[in-house]
């Protein structure tokens, strides 16, 4: 990944969105030591850049994740949005357009 962050920026509005769907925050935030896809996320947010990345866990789940980076303390921080497992045609798509990944 080209820009390394300083941590994560979590709350319980973040928590509560992203363990929604089962992933659990030790997930999200070890995604950013793997490989990662990403991916802008222009659409979706006109007061903050999102991005949208896909990742695989140590476990082997493939993750979907929308985060956003902001400042806090001077540092860069990732403060995720939402978080999901893919299905299974995601990850087949997945692996196929990225096989370096």
């Amino acid at each position: 990944m080209p820009e390394t962050y300083a941590g994560f920026d979590w709350d319980a509005g973040n928590r509560a969105k992203c363990q929604k769907h089962g992933v659990t925050i030790p997930e999200i935030e070890a995604l950013f030591s793997e490989p990662l896809l990403i991916v802008p996320d222009a659409t979706h947010s006109k007061s903050e850049t999102r991005i949208r990345a896909l990742g695989r866990t140590g476990a082997g789940r493939m993750i979907f994740l929308v985060f956003t980076t902001r400042l806090k303390g001077g540092r860069r921080v990732v403060r995720p949005i939402s978080a999901r497992y893919m299905h299974g045609k995601e990850v087949a798509t997945y692996e196929k357009e990225n096989p370096e990944l």
